[in-house]
């Protein structure tokens, strides 16, 4: 079985990531969120501060962290990291 992660739960961990990537509570009351649909379908969410960035896309269960110049940081699989969760519970 495969479970989705809510939009919520991935606010929470790319607030986290941020703040382990260098970024500061100040910057994130500016946290930018972006919802990408394409011909009605949704394809992506982009979580953007001045300083980093995050672009999931739930298809694929990754979230991709990014530097303000764009170099990668971080990617997380969401579905990976789940399964301890699943089976522990």
């Amino acid at each position: 079985m495969t479970v989705r992660p809510q939009p919520r739960e991935v606010k929470q961990l790319v607030v986290r990531t941020f703040l382990g990537l260098g970024g500061t509570p100040e910057t994130l009351f500016d946290l930018k969120e972006t919802v990408f649909i394409d011909g009605g379908r949704y394809m992506a969410r982009c979580y953007r501060t001045e300083e980093l960035r995050a672009v999931w896309s739930p298809s694929d269960g990754v979230i991709q962290f990014y530097d303000s110049e764009a170099k990668p940081l971080r990617t997380v699989n969401l579905l990976e990291e789940e399964v301890p969760q699943l089976m522990a519970a």
